[in-house]
């Protein structure tokens, strides 16, 4: 008589649903920063008063288009994922979240369209046959103007209303450490105040006061973002949610 031995039935790993939440927030937060390139990248359209002509190559424009139509994905993405956390805490506030990531995320699409609108020009009207080179120049500088008052709003003053919204929320659950939504709402008036100052021309957007004012709320979200992919919400905190409803 021979028994023959049974492997062990191996039962599938459940995953928490509020973890895999957590991870896929931190992802997008960290995505969003692929933008910072930028800086760099559209020199050329800046530095060239003649790019729209054909002076300068375009392809780091191209590329940092690209970048910021992921950023402006990514970022309502996180709005998104955390609305149904963020609502069990606060519907005002996490409305106000998706409001504002929302509002962003199509300002920053306006600023690209802007972008490749000059490099068509550059490709498709500069140097044909009855191009008016100072037209086009003049209509270069209108269409940069046009993408600069949208990273205005877009990607300097929204991220404040985000922290002001997200931070409040965090703050008062308790579903991160605390000294993370300390430094968005202590950003938030900082960053505000410094949009304030550049949009009533006290100095320009490039000006060092800017970096600094800024700091805050960068170092927030990424801060969040990786809080959110190596550790996720805190466990106690999740079980003294407001039940969902």
């Amino acid at each position: 008589m021979s028994i023959t031995a049974q492997a062990p039935v191996a039962t599938p790993r459940t995953t928490d649903p509020m973890r895999r939440r957590a991870f896929a927030a931190g992802a997008l937060y960290v995505i969003t920063f692929v933008s910072i390139p930028t800086l760099v990248l559209y020199n050329p359209v800046r530095d060239n008063a003649d790019f729209i002509l054909g002076a300068g190559s375009d392809t780091g424009v191209l590329w940092g288009a690209l970048s910021e139509v992921v950023v402006a994905l990514a970022g309502i993405g996180t709005a998104v994922v955390l609305y149904p956390v963020a609502r069990r805490q606060s519907e005002t506030s996490a409305m106000g979240f998706v409001t504002s990531r929302v509002v962003e995320g199509s300002l920053i699409l306006v600023g690209v369209v802007s972008l490749l609108s000059i490099v068509t020009l550059r490709h498709d009207v500069a140097g044909t046959a009855g191009a008016d080179p100072a037209s086009l120049v003049t209509t270069g500088h209108s269409l940069m103007a046009g993408y600069d008052g949208a990273f205005l709003v877009s990607q300097s003053l929204m991220p404040a209303f985000n922290a002001l919204c997200l931070g409040t929320v965090l703050y008062r659950s308790g579903l991160v450490p605390r000294i993370l939504p300390v430094l968005g709402l202590i950003g938030a008036p900082l960053l505000v105040a410094n949009d304030l100052a550049i949009f009533f021309g006290l100095y320009d957007r490039a000006a060092p006061v800017t970096v600094i004012a800024a700091l805050p709320i960068a170092t927030w979200e990424f801060s969040l973002g990786v809080y959110l992919l190596v550790k996720g919400f805190r466990p106690a905190a999740v079980a003294a949610l407001p039940p969902r409803r």
